[in-house]
């Protein structure tokens, strides 16, 4: 052998064995059964599909979305015998490359001069699945040796699980559980020789066959009859069998692809509590994700709002926002976070989340503090009087003056608010609403001001709803429960039951809410309901927070861009959608009177007070309201410490008189006119001017309205009695009567 000769040799064996070292570590790189994580399915509380969240990926094409890679534990009989028969029929015998196969492949490939049979075992395209690659001879080779390994390493068994976890099923799907799943709406073990047949079709061209579309579905059902003639040929199935399934799968009709309800801003929220939480107990092998939602729920909030929001667009209102739970549990059963993701003004924030100015909404938790430390009694006598020391008026620009915090909480007083969170302390009154979970702010107290207690401070109105679920729950704070499986902190006690249980009394007394919310509006339910309303400054936000034995809900009404609306405050059109979804959600209309009241602080005894005095009636201080207080412990009343010098000599009272109707009238309705215009306007006479008068019908408020404003009576028949008030104070008019025939 000559020295070239020689050496060509030691190039050729150097060359041989570097190429054998890359072909090994490109084979040991690859030996390994990977898997992308099993991606769920979403569904609501009852079953219904809600969503399927997947894994993106980067293409040439764009961006797409794989969906499935559900473990098949273990395989069942009949989907291991097709797949083993149409795929792969020597599985148990050959090592991971079936020498038969790759010879047959060859003499076809050779003599017809294309490309015919590739001769790739289940091993190799498990290998070929785990790393796409060229077709060429050397990722052949590779994903030969891979196979080759794969076997040895894992065992047939593991090889034939992993195989149907990856496989592809079209339209994003991938591997026979989430397919039979998908596709057919039933698990794995449950599916018969039809519907294994149609599904085996699937894979070789995933988009010819893709059983989603009519001309899909025919060349689909046709390979799949080819498939069962194979399994009736090589015996896999008997005569029987193949009858049967035969006949079913030429009328198979896999049920309609299931859609994704039209609540976008809902699956994002639910996507990122996964992703940040987790879920305890997932089954890889049927990763369904049961959520908390009721989607007739939500689709009757939905069409609620939009009908609300609609009425209200003239006057600058562009987005709303709802939220339902159930009270006990903190389940949340419904989430609107905007109007339209895509098809409104700033549809594509979730006001759920947004931060924005509560308005008058935090009230009720500096009471609730306030009254657990003592520094509040429910008999005590606050002022609602002009207060320059603050600069803060109320959102009526009236007075109503001294007022139990009953009524000044269901009023939504500002001057007592800011007062009350004065005598707290700003910061006491800040880490606070911090320890209820309202805010996450680290700037100091002060930053915010006194307005704190009426708006500056923002929170958000998923915050909202957990603390109202604590006022709700005798001070007990549970998180949102959005789906099954997630991990929840223990539930806490932040405020006292008895704090709460008195603050829930206040917001759901219709009486205390005279005169600033008039009777059998907005705010009146025919069932218990506390609530409370919020206005920020300017009409930029709008909302109402209420509970009822069964729910919690939260509406927001404002702007995207954070502008003024025309006077859309809480009371007005966040109390009406409110009302509204609280009247679906019970199935009652809003005269459907309802026995019940909210539970009472444990140990305490109604007591019958003078509204202006705090003290127990005598039966000679006008005005009463009924109040819980300790049994046997009634204490005399106070005057708040904002009392100003002058308030007991103030003027004498003015003078009141009713112009219309006069007294004893008797008046006749007019037949042929429709109920609604059969009305009669009320007029009064009050020297010297007040802010606002109440007028009584028939002993009970009917409205609230300036003394030169004319109110309209809806007439019914009988004997009536009619007589003007102010609010608050012993101070009426001489009562005038008619009959109406």
């Amino acid at each position: 052998m000559t020295r070239r000769t020689r050496l060509a040799a030691l190039l050729a064996s150097t060359a041989a064995v570097a190429l054998l070292g890359v072909y090994g570590a490109q084979v040991a790189a690859r030996a390994t059964l990977q898997a992308p994580a099993p991606t769920p399915i979403l569904t609501d509380r009852n079953g219904a599909f809600l969503t399927q969240l997947g894994h993106e990926q980067a293409t040439p094409a764009g961006r797409r979305t794989e969906y499935g890679y559900w473990q098949v534990a273990p395989v069942p009989d009949r989907v291991a015998r097709a797949t083993l028969a149409l795929e792969d029929r020597r599985f148990w015998q050959h090592p991971g490359v079936d020498p038969a196969s790759v010879l047959r492949a060859v003499w076809q490939n050779l003599s017809s001069g294309r490309t015919r049979s590739g001769a790739s075992t289940l091993a190799m395209q498990v290998a070929r699945m785990q790393q796409p690659g060229p077709r060429t001879l050397w990722h052949k080779a590779v994903e030969a040796g891979t196979a080759l390994v794969l076997t040895a390493r894992y065992g047939r068994e593991a090889l034939l699980a992993h195989y149907l976890r990856l496989v592809p099923y079209g339209n994003g799907s991938h591997g026979i559980a989430h397919a039979a799943r998908y596709y057919l709406d039933k698990p794995v073990q449950d599916l018969s020789w039809a519907e294994i047949a149609l599904l085996s079709a699937i894979p070789q061209a995933p988009a010819l066959h893709n059983p989603r579309h009519p001309r899909g579905l025919a060349r689909a059902i046709a390979r799949g009859q080819r498939a069962l003639e194979e399994l009736a040929r090589q015996g896999t199935i008997t005569g029987a069998e193949f009858t049967v399934a035969r006949a079913q799968l030429a009328t198979l009709h896999p049920p309609p692809l299931p859609q994704r309800p039209e609540a976008l801003h809902l699956v994002l929220r639910l996507r990122g509590l996964l992703e940040a939480q987790g879920i305890h107990g997932l089954d890889p092998t049927d990763p369904r994700i049961r959520t908390r939602i009721d989607l007739g729920v939500q689709r009757d909030i939905t069409a609620i709002a939009r009908a609300q929001l609609a009425e209200w667009r003239w006057q600058g209102a562009q987005q709303v926002a709802v939220m339902v739970m159930r009270r006990q549990t903190g389940e949340v059963l419904a989430a609107l976070g905007s109007a339209g993701y895509a098809n409104t003004i700033g549809g594509a924030f979730d006001y759920t989340a947004e931060w924005r100015s509560p308005g008058s909404t935090l009230k009720p938790f500096l009471y609730a503090v306030a009254l657990e430390r003592g520094q509040l009694r429910p008999d005590e006598i606050l002022l609602d009087v002009p207060d320059g020391a603050s600069g803060i008026g109320n959102a009526d620009g009236a007075f109503l003056g001294p007022m139990l915090p009953r009524q000044a909480l269901a009023n939504s007083r500002n001057v007592p608010a800011v007062h009350l969170l004065r005598r707290m302390g700003l910061e006491a009154g800040f880490q606070a609403l911090y320890g209820l979970g309202l805010h996450e702010m680290e700037r100091p107290a002060d930053r915010f001001g006194l307005s704190m207690a009426i708006g500056s401070l923002p929170t958000t109105l998923d915050r909202l709803m957990r603390a109202y679920g604590a006022l709700a729950n005798d001070g007990v704070m549970r998180d949102l429960q959005w789906y099954d499986g997630q991990p929840l902190a223990e539930p806490r006690g932040v405020l006292s039951a008895t704090a709460a249980r008195q603050v829930g009394q206040f917001l759901s007394d219709p009486q205390a809410r005279l005169p600033a919310f008039p009777r059998y509006g907005s705010t009146e339910y025919p069932f218990p309901v506390a609530l409370k309303t919020g206005t920020s400054q300017g009409y930029r936000d709008a909302w109402t927070m209420a509970w009822s034995q069964d729910y919690v809900i939260g509406a927001w009404m404002g702007r995207a861009d954070a502008g003024t609306m025309a006077q859309i405050s809480g009371s007005r059109g966040a109390a009406r959608l409110a009302q509204a979804v609280l009247l679906r959600l019970h199935g009652r209309t809003a005269d459907a009177l309802e026995a019940g009241a909210f539970p009472i602080p444990q140990g305490y005894e109604p007591i019958a007070l003078c509204a202006q005095t705090g003290q127990p009636d005598d039966g000679q201080c006008g005005p009463t309201l009924t109040e819980y207080l300790p049994a046997g412990q009634l204490a005399p009343s106070r005057l708040a410490s904002n009392a100003p010098p002058a308030l007991a000599s103030e003027a004498e009272a003015p003078r009141l008189s009713i112009l219309s109707p006069e007294h004893n009238s008797r008046l006749w309705r007019n037949p042929e006119l429709p109920p609604q215009l059969n009305r009669l306007p009320l007029r009064a006479a009050v020297r010297p001017n007040v802010p606002q008068v109440v007028w009584y019908v028939d002993g009970e408020p009917f409205a609230v309205a300036t003394p030169d404003q004319t109110v309209y009576w809806p007439m019914t028949p009988g004997a009536h009695r009619f007589q003007l008030r102010l609010p608050w104070q012993d101070v009426s008019s001489s009562p005038t009567r008619i009959v109406v025939e």
